[in-house]
């Protein structure tokens, strides 16, 4: 058995002797040797054995009546982790409802019991960076043991639209940011469909234009929005000033801002620029301000931007970021990120781009059909070792970055977290276990705890919790989707629950329920 937790006499001690230092501070050993009226001593100590033999009989009943308990559903002998409290031991999880009812070491009955001996049982993943918003994503995502996905760098617009669109129809919880880029799109009448392919990435905002983007995305953050989400690369005409009036915005409504930053790369301007941007905008407003997959944007300079970000940090600016386990980005050709000087930015030629409906290398004159055509392409632009030492930061969250259309695009989308356990827990110990869970569970759900009070609930395995639980073998547990063949399930997670309802069960997909609930800022 791991961990220190106590039993519920160890744990009646303790008690015991915590109120002898608080009720009867003159009786602990060293005065006690020092009194003279015999006669009071004892009658102390009779008291305080009287004490704790209630505390003992309480803890012993509690326990008693967890067994007692029938629970609709009792996961039994697992290796049960909790990165907050730092739980890691053997334990039998009680679930009623939606909720953790009971975490003990002794046996609970339930309605229904999963075996869990050899397992861990983890509290459900959150993907802060999730662009697959339906049911073929969901899919996936549940699969890789992920709980909660949310689109918070590009974001949404409408908002309200959105969130309806997906209530009682999805398979794990979901979620959104007010997304500047859809805004901009839509206001500037940009032809693009998820990204923008000419007057929103091509055209500098006129001040109305600013103005009416603000309002929707406002009126967006009304609707519930988890924050702004924001992508610099994507719209490179926005002005420093229209950047630095959404950090505003932010501020005002006291959520984040998610951005996807102007500039790539070690050359100037490059992510220090970036960077440098970001957080003087957050300083200067009082926004906060999440930085998503530093490792791509930064390549060979991730360990300046990991610097940067933690100086920051510690003089007070609220600054997050994430990564994902991969050296290849994805994204559209059509895109801002291929504007001339892509070869310089990104430090890439053609070759290092796949063509993802062909799985072909690109060239020159295959670049620039395509480019006219629009669509996906891999971007092969980082190292390994970047990549490890993204994961093996402890402020870096993990996060997937991730969709799949008709099953193509790339690994991350379906495999993120069984890549993360598999190659750099198990295979590299880059990280421990607790640490890959904490940075997949806590970490996310504490950067919006502030402001979305649901996720006070989640990214934790304790009584009260939402029963968003992953059970997985730590030995098995890996990544399968390639870069060819992307649409490929994770193996390892034995079962998965969202709000107490098994979505995989016994390693398969489950769709007999669609649990999925909407996360929002109230």
């Amino acid at each position: 058995m791991r961990g220190s937790s106590s039993s519920p006499l160890r744990q009646a001690r303790e008690i015991f002797l915590s109120q002898i230092l608080l009720r009867y501070p003159a009786e602990s050993p060293n005065l006690i040797r020092n009194r003279h009226k015999m006669d009071n001593q004892h009658r102390t100590i009779q008291r305080l054995a009287r004490m704790a033999a209630a505390i003992c009989c309480f803890a012993l009943a509690s326990n008693a009546l967890a067994g007692a308990q029938t629970y609709d559903i009792v996961i039994k002998n697992g290796r049960v982790l909790d990165p907050e409290s730092g739980l890691d031991g053997i334990r039998n999880v009680g679930i009623i409802g939606n909720r953790i009812a009971a975490i003990s070491t002794q046996g609970l009955n339930g309605t229904t019991s999963v075996d869990a001996t050899g397992l861990v049982v983890a509290p459900g993943f959150i993907d802060l960076h999730s662009h697959g918003q339906d049911t073929e994503n969901y899919r996936f995502k549940a699969m890789d043991g992920v709980t909660t996905a949310l689109e918070l760098e590009v974001g949404v617009w409408p908002v309200r639209q959105w969130y309806l669109a997906r209530e009682g129809k999805s398979l794990i919880n979901f979620g959104a940011s007010s997304g500047h880029i859809p805004a901009r799109m839509s206001v500037m009448k940009d032809s693009g469909t998820f990204l923008p392919r000419d007057t929103a990435m091509t055209e500098t905002a006129t001040s109305a234009q600013q103005s009416q983007i603000l309002a929707d995305i406002d009126e967006g953050m009304k609707q519930g929005a988890l924050g702004l989400g924001m992508g610099l690369a994507y719209t490179p005409r926005a002005t420093p000033e229209e950047a630095l009036d959404l950090f505003y915005l932010a501020a005002k409504w006291k959520r984040p801002v998610f951005v996807h930053m102007r500039y790539p790369g070690s050359l100037t301007p490059g992510v220090v620029d970036s960077l440098q941007e970001m957080i003087a905008d957050a300083t200067i407003t009082g926004a906060s301000v999440h930085i998503v997959h530093i490792n791509s944007m930064a390549a060979s300079k991730t360990p300046e931007a990991l610097k940067m970000i933690k100086g920051a940090r510690a003089h007070g600016v609220d600054i997050t970021t994430e990564a994902y386990p991969y050296t290849a980005g994805y994204t559209n050709l059509e895109s801002g990120v291929f504007n001339p000087g892509w070869e310089k930015n990104l430090g890439i030629t053609y070759s290092d781009l796949m063509w993802v409906a062909t799985g072909e290398r690109l060239t020159e004159e295959s670049f620039n059909r395509y480019r006219k055509q629009g669509g996906p392409v891999i971007i092969f632009s980082n190292t390994e070792e970047m990549v490890r030492t993204a994961m093996a930061d402890p402020i870096v969250m993990i996060a997937s970055d991730g969709i799949l259309i008709n099953g193509a695009g790339h690994p991350r989308s379906a495999a993120t977290y069984a890549r993360l356990l598999g190659v750099y827990v198990r295979q590299q110990k880059v990280l421990t276990l607790i640490e890959a869970v904490r940075r997949s569970s806590l970490a996310p759900a504490q950067r919006l705890e502030a402001f979305t009070p649901q996720m006070k609930n989640k990214g934790r395995l304790k009584v009260g919790a939402d029963a968003d639980i992953d059970v997985f073998d730590p030995e098995q547990v890996i990544d399968k989707a390639t870069y060819r063949q992307p649409a490929q399930y994770s193996y390892g997670f034995r079962y998965v629950l969202v709000g107490g309802k098994f979505v995989v069960r016994d390693g398969k997909l489950n769709e007999a329920d669609l649990p999925g609930r909407a996360i929002l800022a109230p």
